[in-house]
C-alpha cells in the first residue's frame, strides 16, 4: 500500500482503527492529544461508530476502557505521562484483572518538560504493573507496534502499554498501513471471578500474572521490534531504545554503525541479548529517552560489571531530551552542536493571549488581594498558569490537576487567611470537584474562583464537561447558593468584580466565583466558521 504522512500520534490512531478499535478514551494532554482528535475526525472512525468522546479525567478514561475490554471489544486509552498518575489505581489493577478484548494504554512522555510539570518515565509504570510495554523509534514502528499490541493483549489476556515521547508524537514521516480488520463482536468474559478483585480472587490472578513473566520476556527476545545488529568494533556496544535509536544512527553515514547495537522497542528487556552485548563489548553505552530505566537494570544493584555508561554515569545528561550530538559525544565522536545562540536572540516567554478573559480575572484578583499580601492565591494546571508570570504575578502554586483547591484548604486549615484557589472549568471537572467537596464537608474558609472559558483551552479547545452547568455542580456538591456568583471578566465590570471578591474573601466558609467569558481562541475559530458558512 502507498505511504501516508502521519504524526507519530496519528500513526498510533490510524493503527488502532485498522486493528479493529471500538473505543478510545482519553483526557487531552500534550503530547498525546492528537491521537484522540485524529480518531474523532476520521471517516473510518465515524463509519465504524468508534466511541471517541473525551473523558472527565484519565482515571475515568482508564476505567471506561477496562469496561469495553470486559465486553470483548478492543479499547485504547490515551494520556500524557502525568495523566498516568491520575489513572494509576485502575491501571495497576487492570494488570490483575487482565484483559478480555485487546486493551492498549498509550502514554506520551515529555522529556525536557516542554508542556509538563516533570519528566517522569512511564516505562516504570509498566514494569511496576508487571505488564509488557512498547517504545517505538519512528512513525512506521508506532503504527506497526500499535497494530500488533491489540493482538498481543488478547493473546496473553493482559493490558499493554505503549510509550511515546514528544519528538516522536509531534514529528511526521511516511507510514505504510495494513489491511483494516473488523471490530470484535461482543463477548463477555466467561470467568465470573476475572474482574472481581476480592482478595481471594486477586491472589489467584496475581499468581497468574507472575506466571506470564517468562512468556513476556520470550516474546521480547523474539520480537521483530527488538534487534541485535552486530558490529566489527567491540570497543563500544550500544543499547538504544525508542527514538534514541534514531539519534544514534544519525551519527553514521548510511546509518552503518561500526559498533554492535541492541535496538529495544519492546519490554521486558530481552536479558539474553543484553548479556550477549555486555559480554562481548568493552564498554556499553545505554542511550534512552527519559530516566535511566534500561541502564539501571543492566548495571544491577551493585554495578559490578563496571563497563556500563549512560545517564547514570554522566556520559549522557541526566535530564532533558537526547539528540544526535549528545549521543555522538558519549561515543567520543566530534561535537557538532555548533555555536551557542547569541545573547541578542532573546527567548520569548509564553503569555496569555491578547483578549484572554483570564487577564481581567487576574487584574481583579490582584487588586482584591493587595491588602492581604502575597502568597495566598493557589492555582492549577492550564493556560491560566501563565498568571504566575509578569505582568500579573497573581498566583503562587501549581502542582497537579485539582491541587489548587485542596492546597488552599490545607493552608486555611493551618490558619492562613484569606486564601483563594484559582482553577479552570475543565480542570475543575477533571479533579477539582472532590477537592471542593473536602472544603464543603468542613466549611473551610476558601474562596474558589473557577475560570470558565467554556473549553479545555491549553490542549486544543475541547469542550469542557462543565459547559454551562458549573454553578449547578457547585450547588449540588453543597456550596450555599448565596455564595455562588457568576461574574463577567471585562474591564467595564472590574470595580464590581473586585468588590465581590473582597466580600467573599471575608466570608468564613466556602464561596465560589465563576468568571465567565469564552476563550478568545475558540471564539475566533467559531466566528471564522460562521462567516465561512454564510458565504456558502
Amino acid at each position: 500500500m502507498s505511504k501516508t504522512l502521519f504524526l507519530g500520534d496519528e500513526a498510533v490512531a490510524q493503527a488502532a482503527l485498522d486493528a479493529g478499535l471500538s473505543g478510545v478514551y482519553a483526557y487531552p494532554g500534550t503530547p498525546s492529544t492528537e491521537i484522540t482528535e485524529f480518531i474523532q475526525n476520521s471517516k473510518q472512525g465515524r463509519e465504524g461508530q468508534v466511541h471517541s468522546i473525551w473523558a472527565g479525567n484519565e482515571k475515568t478514561a482508564m476505567e471506561s476502557a477496562i469496561g469495553m475490554s470486559y465486553a470483548g471489544k478492543r479499547a485504547m486509552v490515551c494520556m500524557k505521562h502525568v495523566g498516568l498518575n491520575v489513572a494509576a489505581d485502575p491501571f495497576m489493577n487492570s494488570s490483575i484483572t487482565g484483559a478480555n478484548g485487546g486493551l492498549v494504554v498509550v502514554v506520551a512522555d515529555d522529556p525536557s518538560m516542554h508542556s509538563s510539570q516533570d519528566e517522569q518515565d512511564s516505562r516504570y509504570y509498566a514494569k511496576f504493573a508487571l505488564i509488557p510495554s512498547f517504545e517505538p523509534s519512528n512513525q512506521q514502528e508506532a503504527y506497526d507496534i500499535t497494530y500488533a499490541a491489540f493482538d498481543y493483549s488478547e493473546k496473553f489476556r493482559t493490558p499493554v502499554l505503549i510509550r511515546l515521547t514528544t519528538r516522536l508524537s509531534h514529528s511526521r514521516a511516511g507510514v505504510e498501513r495494513r489491511e483494516a480488520r473488523p471490530q470484535n463482536p461482543l463477548h463477555i468474559e466467561e470467568n465470573p471471578k476475572q474482574f472481581i478483585l476480592l482478595p481471594a480472587n486477586a491472589r489467584v490472578h496475581y499468581r497468574t500474572l507472575l506466571g506470564k513473566q517468562d512468556a513476556f520476556e520470550e516474546e521480547s527476545l523474539n520480537s521483530p521490534f527488538n534487534k541485535y545488529i552486530d558490529g566489527a568494533d567491540k570497543k563500544f556496544g550500544i543499547i538504544a531504545s525508542g527514538i534514541a535509536y534514531n539519534y544514534l544512527m544519525e551519527n553514521f553515514e548510511g546509518q552503518k554503525c561500526p559498533y554492535p547495537v541492541l535496538k529495544i522497542a519492546q519490554y521486558p528487556l530481552p536479558s539474553k541479548l543484553v548479556a550477549k552485548m555486555v559480554d562481548e563489548c568493552e564498554t556499553v553505552l545505554v542511550a534512552e529517552e527519559g530516566y535511566p530505566f534500561i541502564e539501571e537494570q543492566v548495571r544491577g544493584l551493585l554495578n559490578r560489571t563496571g563497563n556500563i555508561i549512560g545517564r547514570l554515569s554522566g556520559a549522557l545528561p541526566r535530564d532533558g531530551e537526547l539528540n544526535p550530538n549528545l549521543v555522538a559525544k558519549a561515543l567520543g565522536l566530534p561535537d557538532t552542536y555548533g555555536a551557542p545562540i547569541p545573547e541578542l536572540v532573546v527567548p520569548r516567554p509564553p503569555a496569555l493571549c491578547v483578549g484572554c478573559p483570564h487577564i481581567d480575572s487576574y487584574l481583579a484578583i490582584n487588586e482584591a488581594m493587595e491588602q492581604y499580601g502575597k502568597g495566598k492565591v493557589f492555582a492549577d494546571i492550564g493556560c491560566y498558569t501563565l498568571g504566575a508570570l509578569p505582568p500579573y504575578k497573581a498566583i503562587y502554586t501549581t502542582v497537579d490537576m485539582g491541587a489548587s483547591i485542596t492546597m488552599a484548604k490545607g493552608a486555611a486549615d493551618a490558619g492562613l487567611r484569606p486564601v483563594m484557589a484559582v482553577i479552570g472549568d475543565s480542570t475543575f471537572t477533571h479533579s477539582g470537584m472532590t477537592s471542593l467537596l473536602d472544603c464543603i464537608y468542613e466549611n473551610t474558609p476558601v474562596t474558589v474562583m473557577i475560570l470558565d472559558n467554556s473549553t479545555t483551552g491549553m490542549t486544543g479547545g475541547q469542550d469542557s464537561h462543565a459547559l454551562g452547568v458549573l454553578g449547578e455542580i457547585c450547588k449540588g456538591l453543597g456550596v450555599k447558593e448565596e455564595h455562588i456568583h457568576r461574574i463577567t471578566p471585562l474591564k467595564g465590570h472590574h470595580d464590581e468584580n473586585v468588590a465581590l471578591i473582597k466580600k467573599e474573601l471575608e466570608y468564613e466558609g466556602v464561596s465560589v466565583i465563576i468568571p465567565t467569558r469564552e476563550c478568545i481562541q475558540t471564539l475566533s475559530r467559531r466566528m471564522k466558521k460562521q462567516q465561512a458558512e454564510k458565504k456558502k
